[in-house]
């Protein structure tokens, strides 16, 4: 019988009576996640692609694992009672009327930033993409054992048939904030890297043998975001943002994030509808030398408890009808 190896970055079945000193190819490392590129503190290489980040060939050799790691002990927090306190009745607020998140979009306005303007002027912009060469029928040729580049999808090519499985995977962006690491699209959080890539993909669509050019641009980048008084900052850890390719458009409760960064012109797409309603006219946007940030000016002083809304999950087929990121 075959067992799941939970070494990371292997993942693979194996029979325990042929485990060798040698069966397992693996990463004894952590994931290292730093201006938006991944890579494992056991090995150099590193990508800004949270797939291919996933496809990196393990660097050590050693038995396979059939026992999943323990998760770190969490410390045992005691909560001590509060001396009862008589507080004075407080008139409940009353919130603003929530208006459409479908209403125009606007673009804010933008600056450059000084750590920015020499990183620019050594970058060459190029304003023609190769597009990847195909076979004379015009089709990519998918040899067998390739896996599927959908995030969260093991699969992998065997024949003609795989082309017509369904593919299970997350359609939104991996988030790491403050520990905990889940995926923008379906929201279940984790502490334990080992159970984040376990996660089973909550989307069903085709397998992806091959991404073109043209699509790998399209990358993971990691965010966060904090508040004052009166704005909320997200912050994208984008490296050598391009202003002149990049735009941030907003109404007062949505805004839409396309990010083009790094010499390889990788781009950072992301639309969130927000918690709170912000006030368009006073918001702005400014490109630094390692970051964007995108400052929403809030339309009414309160705490904001989440930054966007969860997304909806995709309605199935034979229906008739039908990043939160937290402030702790």
């Amino acid at each position: 019988t075959l067992v799941h190896c939970y070494n990371k970055g292997c993942l693979k079945k194996f029979d325990p009576s042929k485990n060798t000193p040698d069966s397992c190819l693996f990463h004894p490392g952590e994931p290292v996640f730093h201006d938006a590129y991944k890579s494992w503190s056991c090995c150099s290489k590193k990508t800004t692609d949270f797939t291919e980040f996933l496809n990196i060939q393990g660097c050590t050799r050693s038995y396979h694992q059939d026992k999943k790691p323990q998760e770190p002990v969490k410390p045992v927090v005691v909560q001590l009672e509060e001396t009862t306190r008589s507080n004075p009745i407080q008139k409940p607020v009353v919130p603003m009327e929530r208006p459409d998140e479908n209403d125009p979009m606007v673009r804010l306005p933008c600056t450059t930033g000084a750590s920015l303007v020499p990183l620019l002027s050594k970058l060459s912009v190029s304003k023609n993409e190769e597009i990847p060469e195909k076979n004379g029928d015009g089709n990519i040729t998918v040899t067998v054992g390739t896996s599927c580049k959908n995030a969260g999808c093991k699969k992998s090519y065997q024949d003609e048939r795989s082309n017509r499985e369904t593919c299970l995977y997350h359609s939104g962006q991996p988030i790491f904030h403050e520990g905990m690491k889940y995926w923008t699209c379906c929201q279940r959080k984790t502490s334990d890297f080992s159970s984040f890539l376990e996660q089973e993909g909550c989307t069903t669509g085709n397998h992806t043998w091959i991404k073109e050019k043209n699509e790998a641009t399209h990358t993971a980048c990691r965010f966060d975001w904090h508040q004052t008084g009166s704005f909320v900052v997200i912050t994208i850890f984008s490296k050598l943002p391009i202003p002149d390719l990049s735009v941030v458009e907003a109404n007062r409760v949505k805004v839409r994030m396309y990010i083009t960064f790094g010499e390889q012109k990788n781009v950072f797409e992301e639309t969130l509808v927000l918690t709170g309603v912000i006030n368009v006219e006073k918001s702005s946007v400014q490109f630094l030398g390692t970051k964007t940030e995108i400052q929403l000016k809030k339309a009414e002083p309160v705490s904001w408890k989440y930054l966007y809304l969860p997304k909806a999950k995709p309605k199935e087929a034979d229906q008739d009808s039908d990043c939160n990121l937290d402030d702790d």
